[in-house]
Formats: C-alpha cells, sequence, structure tokens
C-alpha cells in the first residue's frame, strides 16, 4: 500500500546522510517505519538502522563536547613534515585498533606464507601492499561514517574488510570498492618510484605485481571490487568501460584487461543497468584506474625480483 511513499523516504533518508543530515534521515526513517507493519522484516531492518544512526550522532556530539586537544609537544617540529604521522602513532586509535589479535594474526600468517614463497623482503613486501589496498577501503567507509571491521587476511587467497552496506547508495557503494584498488595504485606508484632512485629489481617487482593484483581486483565479477563498482555504473557507461579496456589491453600489450572487458560487456547485459542514472564520475574513476594499473603492470615481467 505505501509502497512508492517508502521508496521515496528511504532515497530522501538516504540522501541526507551523504550530506552528514542525520537528523533529516532518522527523521525520514522515523516516518517509514511507522508505514511499516510492526512485525515485519523491513521494520526490524529500519529499527536497526535507526539505532545505527542515533549512536552516530551521539558519538559525534561527545566528539564536539570534548575538551580542545592538547597543543602540539614542541619535539614534533623536528620531525617536519612526519610529525603528523608520529603523533597519529602515538596517540591515534587507528594505530591502537591495528593491534587488535585477530587482525596481527591473519596478516602474520598470510606474510609469512609468502615469506616462504619468496623470500622475506618480496613476501612481507606483498603483504603490505594487500595491507594498503585493504586499509584503502577500511579508510573510505570510515570517512562516511559507517563501521568497518579491521582488514582479515586469508592466506593463500588474499583478504576483505566487513562492513555493512544495507541502505547506502550505489556511488557510496562504487567508491568504497574502488578506494582499495586506487590504494594499491598509489602504492605501486611508490614503489616504482623508489626502483627509479635504486635500480633495484625488488621494488619494481613489487610495483608490477601490486598492479596485477589491482587489476584483477577490477574484473567486474563475483565479489571482485569491480563487480561492487558496476552498481553505479549505467549501460552507457559499461560499454565505454569496455571500450576503454579493450583499446588499453592492446596499448599496453596486458591481455588481463580484456577480462575486465568482457565482464564489462556481459554487466551491460544486465536488465538494472539499463534503469540506472548516468554517472561520469564513478565511469571516469574506473577507467583511470584501469590505464594507471594497466601501465604499472608493463613495468616489470611477473616473478621479477
Amino acid at each position: 500500500m505505501h509502497a512508492q511513499k517508502l521508496d521515496e523516504l528511504a532515497a530522501s533518508a538516504r540522501a541526507h546522510e551523504e550530506r552528514k543530515e542525520l537528523d533529516a534521515a532518522c527523521a525520514d526513517w522515523q516516518t517509514a517505519l511507522e508505514l511499516l507493519p510492526r512485525d515485519s522484516s523491513q521494520a526490524a531492518w529500519v529499527r536497526a538502522k535507526l539505532n545505527g544512526l542515533v549512536e552516530t550522532m551521539r558519538r559525534e556530539s561527545a566528539r564536539l563536547s570534548a575538551p580542545a586537544p592538547a597543543p602540539t609537544p614542541a619535539w614534533t617540529r623536528k620531525l617536519g613534515p612526519f610529525a603528523p604521522i608520529a603523533l597519529l602513532l602515538l596517540k591515534g586509535k587507528v594505530f591502537l585498533s591495528l593491534l587488535k589479535l585477530k587482525f596481527l594474526l591473519s596478516f602474520a600468517t598470510f606474510a609469512a606464507l609468502y615469506w616462504a614463497l619468496y623470500g622475506p623482503w618480496f613476501g612481507v613486501g606483498l603483504a603490505l601492499l594487500i595491507l594498503i589496498h585493504e586499509l584503502g577501503h577500511l579508510i573510505e567507509v570510515r570517512r562516511r561514517g559507517l563501521a568497518a571491521d579491521l582488514p582479515m587476511f586469508i592466506p593463500g587467497f588474499g583478504a576483505y574488510v566487513r562492513w555493512n552496506a544495507a541502505g547506502v547508495s550505489p556511488d557510496t557503494r562504487a567508491l568504497v570498492s574502488l578506494a582499495g584498488p586506487c590504494a594499491g595504485a598509489v602504492a605501486a606508484i611508490g614503489c616504482a618510484l623508489v626502483w627509479l632512485q635504486t635500480q633495484k629489481g625488488l621494488w619494481i617487482s613489487l610495483a608490477s605485481f601490486s598492479a596485477f593484483i589491482n587489476l584483477l581486483n577490477l574484473i567486474p565479477v563475483w565479489t571482485l571490487d569491480g563487480a561492487q563498482a558496476m552498481v553505479a555504473i549505467n549501460r552507457a557507461g559499461r560499454i565505454g568501460i569496455a571500450i576503454a579496456a579493450v583499446l588499453f589491453a592492446a596499448f599496453f600489450s596486458q591481455p588481463l584487461i580484456l577480462l575486465v572487458a568482457a565482464g564489462a560487456v556481459y554487466r551491460a547485459f544486465d536488465k538494472s543497468s539499463a534503469d540506472l542514472p548516468v554517472r561520469h564520475g564513478v565511469t571516469a574513476y574506473f577507467i583511470v584506474l584501469l590505464a594507471t594499473l594497466g601501465f604499472l603492470c608493463t613495468l616489470a615481467p611477473l616473478g621479477t625480483r
């Protein structure tokens, strides 16, 4: 009976959440709750959503009412641009949260496997690059005020960040998904720059291998990042990505990019893709990442160390 009204309220609430207007979002969800059967699963989901928003507002209120931070210690001036990093390591909650046991055990096991396979430097370097990829997801989720767990590593397979995507907009899902490959591309570029300065094969091998892994993640199938990003890209955008991928595959002589093209063509014929609005920003973001990672993959053959 109220399906159209509920859709409008949900869309309005999500828009308010994107703009950090949490009071207005709560009002929309509360109105929606009054229209739903009390014992329905939808009503239970909305109540959980409201509780989450109320908790977020409570934390924000506590943060704003907290006393002003202590002045920056004088010794940090000697560290120059590295002072913020030092302060984060000493006082930041992000660093302390990294000490959680499950995260440390999974990361140590993951790094140990690649240490045994490829040696200490390449093995640990690869594990750190995958950690950077996962932290890209984590930071993007938390930047939007959403909850997310620390990365969990599965030796031999990869890693993941668990977060609740229920009720978020397609744009948010896409940007969170692409944040991982973006962080991975930045880390690969950093390795390549170190290689330019040192000419040590380890760094260029790490750069190209990291680029290969992140490029693999852009294939829009299964639960890979590329598939999650497609929820915000309409049919025209998916076809555009497929065309760009074919051109990049030829230009960089990188067959892996053809898998991205094939996946984009397949997803272009989803019935849902025809109804999506045009989002040039997400499409352009995807294509730029594809080009960057394709180029980085050409810097050194896989396995070169």
